[in-house]
């Protein structure tokens, strides 16, 4: 796996996003992954290493998030996401790349592969779709946006698993390797989470709403995996089982005993992705 960054533009000059690379084969497809609102490149280590057999995986931290440069509250949005994600894809110097995102990432995919002309060829979105449920929403608002410091990483990995416990069963193992992928540094001491508490500030603007984005799911073309918690709360079935039938009328797996949103560790979420994409 090889780090790197690119100098991206936004509203208050250009900032520094890094990203991880597992170079692949050689001519082998690119894979771009892309994290949810608070998490990081790190949290496809595992789906990245096992899908790169057979791609070039590119794993970006999203600005404000893991080792990426922070911004100013406001600069926090979706046209940024999204013009940072184009100059990521005109990076890797390639014409077309498949697409792998959680959550917020899935959003981005989304919004991305609706565009006339865009490089999109396959499309897994992971936990998010057509319309994103105000209640969801609440429940990751209530913790993210404070910055609380921890005395130990220990101390940091038990609000981990509070916060995250919709994942599911994780072993002791992978929870701890959550918490050092989640943990930075702070010049004062202790540990807090590695994302500016700043990232949340838009959305919580205003009172928190549902997020229809039928518009967008019905303009996509690519061919699309559709992956769900079994208990989300983030992306319900009814919606989930619509986007089924509409639009590039995704194929749905679903996985038991998980919520918002699978966190792509085990055999059976890793081998979903990747019978959808060598398919």
């Amino acid at each position: 796996m090889l780090e790197r960054h690119l100098a991206c533009l936004g509203p208050s000059g250009f900032h520094r996003v890094d990203y991880a690379e597992w170079p692949g084969p050689a001519g082998a497809p690119t894979l771009v992954c892309v994290h949810g609102l608070s998490r990081n490149a790190h949290d496809f280590d595992a789906i990245a290493e096992a899908l790169s057999k057979n791609y070039r995986v590119v794993c970006p931290d999203m600005p404000g998030r893991g080792r990426s440069e922070w911004l100013a509250p406001a600069d926090y949005s979706f046209p940024l996401y999204l013009a940072d994600c184009v100059a990521l894809i005109a990076r890797l110097d390639v014409e077309r790349v498949d697409w792998l995102g959680t959550s917020m990432g899935a959003l981005i995919g989304m919004m991305l592969a609706a565009q006339r002309g865009n490089p999109i060829r396959k499309l897994v979105l992971n936990d998010a779709g057509a319309f994103v449920s105000k209640e969801g929403l609440a429940r990751v608002y209530a913790y993210l946006g404070d910055d609380p410091t921890f005395d130990s990483l220990e101390a940091l990995e038990a609000a981990l698993r509070k916060n995250n416990a919709p994942f599911g069963e994780l072993t002791g193992a992978q929870w701890r390797k959550m918490a050092l992928d989640s943990a930075r540094r702070k010049p004062e001491g202790g540990y807090g989470f590695a994302y500016d508490p700043h990232i949340s500030d838009p959305f919580k603007a205003g009172p928190v709403g549902d997020v229809d984005l039928w518009p967008v799911w019905d303009a996509i073309q690519s061919p699309t995996l559709l992956l769900r918690g079994e208990t989300s709360d983030m992306l319900q079935r009814d919606v989930a089982e619509a986007m089924t039938k509409r639009g590039p009328k995704a194929k749905l797996v679903e996985f038991k005993g998980v919520g918002h949103a699978p966190p792509l560790l085990s055999e059976d979420q890793i081998g979903a992705v990747r019978d959808f994409l060598l398919g």
